[in-house]
């Protein structure tokens, strides 16, 4: 057996010690948070608790526990306002437009202070709309797929022109394993990582993926630019690619047609 499930509350410090002792370990990935842009306007608090707090356990663990690596997820909402296309890791990124976002920064910058501190291996890695089967249902592909799919209008905000760098979640998963299997101690404990595709796409066109993988037009709902979100994503994934020699491989079309397929099966849709 090599899987072990056990479901804990991390804000928890001493429920993490209790895994532990059951199965010992000396790597973590930390893929655990409370996401979503909009989300955070309106529930600053449960950001603060959910990723900011329960990331000081984890770091703290690790320190004590000298754990060989930390892998933990970042957002690419840290680039915020910045203006300077594709968003590199070497950008400075101090200007985040949504609490998520600091939260996602913050958790940068507590890695960092460790892996000074404490020469603690950690690897931040900054995603960049990651989207596919088993996806969060608030996000985009999920919404208009069920819509679409039931009549009902979907809400398309700043006429779908804003522009986001989409990724396929096996990309990600690939993404997150070729770092767990590099070696982790070296002269620089700390690093971070884009994961993209590196292709941003106009929300309108992936809206039109959907329409076509479906064969079905969407009742639209225009509504303006929605605040906390910016314009354009791109990610510059050539530190990734140096470092680990990977790059995404799924197109839109080749990922968005994974989805519906996997959609129409789980809820069992003709």
């Amino acid at each position: 057996k090599i899987f072990f499930f056990y479901k804990k509350d991390l804000k928890k410090k001493e429920n993490i010690y209790q895994v532990y002792k059951k199965k010992k370990f000396n790597l973590i990935l930390h893929l655990a948070a409370q996401a979503g842009v909009r989300y955070s306007l309106k529930n600053p608090k449960n950001y603060l608790e959910n990723n900011i707090d329960v990331f000081l356990n984890i770091l703290e663990f690790s320190k004590e526990k000298k754990i060989n690596h930390l892998i933990y997820a970042s957002s690419s909402s840290v680039y915020g306002a910045n203006l300077k296309q594709p968003f590199s890791e070497k950008n400075n990124v101090d200007h985040q437009i949504s609490i998520y976002a600091v939260t996602k920064r913050t958790n940068e910058l507590m890695a960092h202070t460790y892996s000074h501190l404490y020469d603690l291996p950690t690897t931040g890695i900054r995603f960049f709309t990651v989207y596919g089967p088993y996806g969060r249902p608030d996000m985009a592909l999920f919404k208009f797929t069920k819509n679409i799919i039931k009549n009902k209008k979907i809400e398309l905000f700043n006429n779908g022109n804003h522009q986001r760098d989409f990724t396929y979640i096996d990309d990600a998963v690939e993404g997150i394993f070729v770092l767990l299997l590099k070696p982790s101690r070296n002269k620089i404990p700390f690093k971070i990582f884009n994961i993209g595709n590196s292709k941003p796409k106009k929300l309108i066109d992936y809206l039109k993926h959907i329409e076509l993988k479906l064969n079905k037009k969407a009742k639209i709902k225009k509504l303006p630019l929605q605040v906390g979100d910016v314009i354009k994503t791109h990610s510059d994934t050539s530190s990734l690619k140096k470092f680990t020699g990977y790059s995404a491989k799924t197109n839109i079309d080749k990922g968005i047609g994974k989805f519906i397929e996997w959609y129409k099966n789980y809820h069992k849709v003709n």
